[in-house]
């Protein structure tokens, strides 16, 4: 019997918003009997209902174009038009029918922690209902993309400071929220990093979490290997790719965000170019990646040609390059036109430092990292701060086709502004 098939017999709508998706057979998953070992030992927590808050119907929403795919092609992602309210959303719409039984595990996981969890630094799940063969999931769509996104195609050398730190600040929020309620995210980068056409700041990336909850009891480390972590590896602490009889806990996101601190700061990811043995290595030895600007790079590294120097690989021996120190990120008028004759803050440097302790006792908790001095510097909210912070970057849904999105030349434009998008890893 197929999937779909199986599930048509045995479910109603109603039954899949609860998500109850994959009847008796989900049982024996461990990965299902995790997430509801965390429900029930956290039944404390608020617990708002925010499934089902768009209409599990169709024809509600009117599809206008394809911006990615996923899951070995058996996802398509549509950005559409919820007609109730005239707002974007994203569809994503996955092939039942085609789905093996991994992949019908993987999203079992993924759909179960997406009722769990809610917190307005986390991705929301609007709505989730079947159509044929397809399942839709329906999710806000984020019109400034991913901090990826945003790195790739207008800010190829990095984000200013106080840019990056209204954003840390939301994934620390989001990490925060996934720890206290027993999980380890494992999949912390800036392509897990969407922005709302309002600023806002939600963190991605659930397929990988892992929960620590064990028979009503939370376990003080872990041993599973994140599966299909091939696209991840630079961000992965030591202590998961090590994968040995001591384990990892949720320590190991803190790493991960310091990875994505210099990514964002520097416009790549440390250790990209490495092959994996290599990065396994460096990371083992404590190489610990930086801030690339005037105090990590020397005079004559940043004398020479971008293309040519040594700091591409985001890897130096840390704060202290003997060049006068600029804050904020501000460029410094000794290696003008040099990518990095900027300079960060030592508050900035030492947030990097404090997440990327080799040792995960070292390394602070989120909430800890949420009162760093760090931090002081964001004065707004984000709502308020990051639109301007981006310019002259506007938002997709903002440019003129919203206006004329019916006509021919809206739509050309809508389909430009999305190809330059990678929301193939935004992982919703």
């Amino acid at each position: 019997m197929s999937f779909l098939r199986w599930v048509s017999e045995k479910l109603s709508v109603e039954s899949l918003r609860d998500l109850e998706l994959f009847g008796e057979q989900a049982q024996a998953s461990p990965h299902r009997k995790a997430h509801e070992d965390s429900q029930e030992s956290l039944t404390s927590l608020p617990h708002r209902d925010t499934m089902g808050s768009f209409l599990p119907d169709s024809s509600c929403y009117e599809l206008i174009t394809i911006i990615g795919r996923g899951l070995e092609d058996l996802m398509t992602v549509n950005l559409a038009r919820y007609n109730p309210t005239r707002e974007h959303v994203a569809v994503r719409r996955i092939d039942l029918e085609a789905c093996t039984n991994d992949m019908v595990n993987y999203l079992q996981g993924e759909l179960h922690v997406s009722k769990l969890f809610h917190h307005p630094s986390i991705l929301p799940y609007r709505s989730i209902f079947i159509v044929e063969n397809e399942l839709w999931v329906i999710t806000p769509f984020m019109a400034f993309g991913s901090a990826r996104d945003l790195l790739n195609i207008h800010f190829r050398d990095g984000l200013s400071e106080l840019t990056i730190a209204y954003i840390l600040m939301g994934i620390l929020k989001a990490l925060d929220y996934i720890h206290h309620m027993g999980y380890v995210h494992r999949s912390v980068k800036a392509s897990h990093v969407l922005i709302s056409a309002e600023g806002l700041v939600y963190l991605s990336g659930l397929r990988s979490i892992f929960s620590l909850i064990r028979n009503g009891q939370r376990s003080r480390v872990v041993h599973d290997f994140p599966e299909y972590s091939v696209n991840v590896l630079p961000w992965l602490s030591p202590e998961v790719l090590q994968q040995n009889m001591e384990g990892y806990d949720f320590r190991s996101d803190i790493y991960s965000l310091g990875i994505t601190a210099c990514e964002l700061a520097n416009g790549h990811v440390p250790f990209k170019d490495m092959p994996a043995t290599q990065m396994l290595l460096e990371k083992l030895n404590g190489t610990v990646p930086c801030l690339l600007d005037t105090t990590t790079i020397p005079p004559e590294e940043l004398n020479m040609k971008p293309s040519h120097s040594g700091a591409d690989s985001g890897i130096c021996e840390g704060p202290g390059g003997g060049v006068a120190r600029h804050a904020n990120g501000e460029p410094s008028s000794a290696a003008a036109g040099h990518p990095y004759s900027r300079t960060f803050s030592p508050l900035f440097h030492g947030f990097v430092e404090l997440c990327l302790q080799r040792e995960p006792e070292k390394r602070p908790s989120a909430i800890t990292l949420i009162g760093h001095p760090f931090f002081k510097q964001i004065k707004r909210r984000p709502s308020e701060a990051l639109p301007e912070l981006l310019r002259p970057v506007s938002p997709i849904t903002s440019y003129e086709y919203v206006q004329s999105q019916d006509s021919p030349s809206g739509t050309a434009t809508l389909e430009s502004g999305l190809s330059q998008l990678d929301v193939d890893d935004w992982d919703f």
